[in-house]
């Protein structure tokens, strides 16, 4: 009940309660309770006469018309008020609202409109506006997703073309390169899990014991083939065994040189008695067996044996004594057919290198031997291709007894004696046919004999003696004795490459004239002066002498770094193994070497500058610099060589395998094989105990690792250099023998 005046207005009763309130806004409560309160007034004062029931809702009318329509001015400015308040609330709140309002202007949010009652009623209008408002929500979300779906499709369409088009190209160019990639990162993925869970190589059956990949004569023989394919190399598909070649159940490590060099155990190689005994009567006089070794002492017996024959030699070319083969020009000679390797051996101790070529034979070999010997061999036929070296690559060529038919197909096989052979060379024969009393008996020989004399003589070869069953020829150093010729052999086109032929087919034809490398071996300086080349020799052979100089220094520093780290185990620096007799100086464990990436020779320059006594197969690889003609001119040893093919050697025949950069030569440019069948290579050559160093980058190093570990081989790697990416891996083959039990 309202106190003082019953005609107050609701006005100043809202008033009062306002400020009562501390000056806020009085609610719609307070406003409609200070109404009731007037009108209940009212209906006092007035007795009833206007009483009536108070009306809610919009129908609802009033008599009184002027305070009708003053409540109505309250109303609707408290209403105006909360309203705008509201939309303001609503507007900051929702961003969606405020997206709507900029997409439709013209369509406010929903206004509400007081009852009588306190609450807010829609009107048809704002139910419109929400209306509008839910389709422009949806028309946003459906935006949204279509925006989205598209986006997905062209991500989804692009990648599927960059894939088509990426894979098309691999297959089309790069078949090869997928294949190894695949390998590479399954080796890499296996290498991630460790060492111990490589699974191990397989290993060979016995009869393996001394397989050789591209002259498997047993497999052609079934097929009837003439008897002249079998000394023929044939490297078609896969030729590796993919094993691990065992050695023989009665193997045993070599004598250290030199005195492995007169003594072989007579298991480690593939020969018998009877074929000791039954050779030839110079080699018999060589040659004694005894119980399990082959001796090759140099006593009484062999007076009259190799030391006469060279002395013979040197007598025909106009020398006093083979001593004497060095001044007249002679460091490097070819020997066909060298038999055991007595001529090389001989010579090796005069500063000669000998390289001997043979056949490849199932027993008794030539080659075998001579590398178990520690002198320098390989396997080579030329009866159909060319043997692996460059033109002008030898001092003398020696044929005592070798079994080639020169006069066969018009004098070929000559012809590819003059190519290797230096101007001014020498080609050393020694055969029965020869034999000036024989000569008179046997028709078929003197018919033979007229032949090769004539026809060495349309090569411009002069004969400078002829003594007994031996003649000697000297190739000519006048290259206008070509042309002064009234008939013989042509000179090959100018399109022929004199510097790389890896068993390219032999042509009829002389080579080797236009080379700059044409220079007689009476002009060449004299061994060891000649290892060392000049600017003006460089520039002739296209290199850098800065680039030489630089790499002849690297590898000076480096040989010392590979004693300390491999001395005394590999080079037996130390006495003598337990059980083993005192060795002869130098006491080395290791002769045969080989470089699977020569580059310039350096690496076979710097052990002879250290004074060890190896010897090293040079080995250019095909995808390399063609640059064994420099090696051969610096009085070396060597051959070009596919490495993705087995090398022409037996099993067991090298104690130390080095390589500089072959992985990253081999790996990035060429994928028609795998690392692994290189390292299985690797292990068929290398003697059991002999060693294995490959200097490259970290993570090739890394994957070799786990294929050496796969190989049973004792691995170490070594860092060269702290901030280098480059490291060196270091490896022993282990004996196998007790895996044969």
């Amino acid at each position: 009940m309202l106190r003082g005046d019953p005609f107050l207005s609701c006005l100043d009763i809202i008033k009062r309660r306002k400020a009562r309130s501390g000056g806020g806004r009085v609610s719609r409560e307070a406003y409609f309770d200070a109404v009731g309160e007037v009108e209940c007034a009212e209906r006092t004062v007035l007795g009833g006469r206007m009483s009536r029931p108070l009306h809610r809702g919009i129908s609802g009318v009033r008599n009184d018309t002027s305070r009708e329509s003053w409540d109505s001015q309250v109303k609707d400015r408290l209403e105006k008020e909360d309203a705008s308040k509201m939309r303001y609330s609503q507007d900051q709140a929702s961003p969606i609202t405020f997206l709507a309002n900029l997409v439709l202007p013209n369509n406010s949010l929903a206004k509400s409109i007081p009852t009588e009652n306190g609450f807010t009623s829609d009107t048809p209008s704002l139910g419109g506006s929400r209306a509008r408002q839910k389709f422009t929500l949806w028309l946003l979300r459906f935006s949204l997703v279509v925006i989205v779906i598209l986006a997905l499709s062209w991500s989804l369409w692009w990648t599927i073309t960059i894939s088509s088009s990426s894979r098309g190209n691999i297959f089309r160019g790069y078949r090869r390169l997928q294949e190894q990639l695949i390998t590479d990162l399954a080796d890499i993925g296996v290498l991630s899990l460790g060492l111990a869970k490589f699974k191990e190589a397989e290993l060979c059956p016995p009869e393996y014991e001394n397989y050789v990949p591209c002259f498997n004569v047993s497999e052609r023989r079934d097929l009837d083939a003439p008897q002249s394919v079998d000394c023929e190399r044939q490297c078609v598909g896969r030729s590796m065994p993919g094993c691990l070649i065992l050695p023989p159940r009665n193997y045993r490590v070599p004598l250290r040189w030199p005195t492995g060099r007169d003594v072989i155990w007579i298991g480690n190689v593939k020969i018998t008695a009877q074929e000791v005994l039954s050779s030839g009567s110079l080699t018999k006089r060589m040659m004694m067996l005894e119980e399990d070794q082959v001796s090759f002492r140099s006593d009484s017996l062999m007076v009259d044996g190799v030391e006469d024959y060279a002395h013979q030699i040197a007598e025909m070319i106009g020398l006093r004594s083979e001593s004497q083969f060095n001044q007249a020009g002679v460091r490097t000679v070819l020997d066909i057919g060298c038999g055991y390797g007595s001529f090389g051996a001989h010579l090796f101790s005069k500063n000669l290198l000998t390289m001997c070529v043979a056949n490849y034979e199932v027993t008794g070999s030539q080659v075998q031997l001579t590398l178990e010997r520690g002198l320098p061999a390989m396997i080579g036929s030329f009866m159909s291709r060319r043997l692996p070296f460059p033109s002008l690559s030898f001092d003398m060529l020696h044929c005592a007894r070798c079994g080639v038919d020169w006069e066969q197909r018009d004098g070929i096989y000559l012809v590819e004696v003059d190519r290797v052979l230096r101007a001014g060379g020498y080609f050393v024969w020694t055969s029965p046919i020869t034999n000036t009393h024989r000569l008179a008996r046997n028709k078929e020989n003197q018919k033979k004999w007229s032949f090769l004399r004539d026809f060495a003589a349309s090569l411009c070869w002069d004969m400078l003696s002829q003594e007994d069953e031996t003649v000697v020829w000297k190739k000519t150093n006048r290259k206008n004795c070509y042309a002064s010729r009234k008939s013989g052999v042509g000179i090959c086109s100018k399109g022929h490459t004199v510097e790389s032929h890896y068993y390219q087919p032999l042509e009829l034809c002389i080579e080797g004239t236009r080379s700059p490398r044409w220079i007689p071996i009476e002009q060449r300086k004299m061994w060891p002066s000649q290892a060392k080349l000049n600017s003006t020799e460089l520039n002739m052979l296209g290199v850098d002498p800065e680039d030489f100089d630089e790499d002849a220094h690297k590898w000076s520093s480096m040989i010392v770094n590979y004693w300390s780290l491999l001395s005394p185990l590999i080079f037996s620096d130390h006495p003598k193994r337990p059980g083993d007799e005192d060795p002869s100086p130098p006491f080395n464990m290791l002769r045969n070497v080989m470089d699977m990436n020569s580059r310039y020779g350096g690496f076979n320059a710097a052990l002879i500058d250290a004074g060890k006594s190896v010897w090293v197969m040079n080995v250019v690889p095909t995808l390399g610099p063609s640059n064994l003609p420099l090696i051969l001119d610096r009085g070396f040893v060597g051959a070009v060589h596919d490495w993705c093919e087995a090398f022409p050697t037996y099993p067991r025949t090298y104690d130390l395998l080095h390589a500089e950069g072959l992985l990253s030569l081999q790996f990035s440019q060429h994928y028609k094989c795998s690392m692994f069948d290189l390292f299985l290579e690797m292990d068929r050559i290398l003697r059991p105990e002999g060693w294995v160093v490959l200097r490259d980058t970290a993570s090739l190093i890394e994957t070799a690792r786990a294929l050496a570990a796969q190989l049973r081989w004792d691995v170490r790697v070594v860092e060269i250099e702290s901030n280098s990416d480059e490291r060196l891996l270091i490896c022993q083959k282990s004996f196998t023998k007790k895996l044969q039990k």
